[in-house]
């Protein structure tokens, strides 16, 4: 399903859970996984199981069969779930490399019947 713009969005968003990984910039720690709520060929957002501060630069990959498309992305947001531990964010794209945003873009409109 996709949902309508507002006056704040400049792509379509699509709900999706799609397995995505993700790495906080900078340090080493193992990546962690999560599931995507939803994507747009300028952001996603998921659920996590800790707060991660606004403006944290993030590594993303996105499982989108056959394919595993890279990201670099900034917490735009980060909000608690209600009645639970974990938070969910939405993460803004910064560095996308031009195919691999051209795929996303595609993909969303497959899914969604427009291509």
């Amino acid at each position: 399903m996709i949902e309508k713009k507002d006056d704040r969005r400049r792509f379509d968003r699509l709900d999706l859970h799609a397995d995505l990984r993700y790495q906080l910039r900078g340090q080493a720690a193992e990546p962690s996984m999560a599931v995507t709520n939803n994507v747009s060929a300028g952001g996603v957002a998921l659920n996590v199981d800790k707060f991660i501060p606004v403006s944290t630069l993030l590594n993303i990959d996105i499982n989108l069969m056959p394919r595993v498309l890279s990201f670099i992305g900034q917490v735009a947001w980060c909000q608690g779930l209600s009645h639970s531990d974990r938070f969910r964010i939405g993460v803004q794209f910064l560095e996308v490399d031009p195919a691999e945003r051209d795929f996303l873009q595609d993909y969303i409109k497959m899914q969604t019947g427009e291509l």
